[in-house]
């Protein structure tokens, strides 16, 4: 599966942009799949994840302002963020693994969970 992002920009505080990201293959219910970021010199983290056949999950900071959806009919996976913040600064990926087993929600957002990833797109925040 190849997956490749779109979208990253700069903006400045409480701002908002909208990434995608293009799957090869036909994105269903049995794919799991997610937005992750990484800052400089930080671990990975999970954003947002669509997992458990079609289930929702989203970190505790992203929660209200950041929405992850899905279009089955283009293979792809969005995320609108909104309300930005500069500590967002990070580059953006989107993963995804398909026939996804049942997992639970700390799960859905974990990056070894997934198998195949993106080369990231560049979400610049600036105060």
């Amino acid at each position: 599966v190849q997956l490749v992002e779109s979208g990253g920009d700069s903006v400045t505080t409480g701002g908002s942009l909208t990434l995608s990201c293009a799957v090869s293959e036909h994105t269903d219910n049995n794919m799991c799949m997610g937005w992750f970021r990484q800052a400089p010199e930080k671990e990975r983290e999970g954003v947002a994840a669509i997992a458990n056949y079609g289930k929702i999950y989203y970190s505790d900071s992203v929660k209200g302002r950041f929405t992850i959806s899905h279009d089955t009919a283009k293979n792809r996976l969005y995320l609108q963020m909104n309300s930005l913040k500069p500590e967002e600064t990070a580059k953006y990926y989107c993963a995804a693994l398909p026939r996804c087993p049942p997992v639970t929600a700390i799960q859905a957002l974990r990056p070894p969970v997934y198998t195949n990833w993106g080369q990231g797109t560049q979400v610049t925040v600036s105060s």
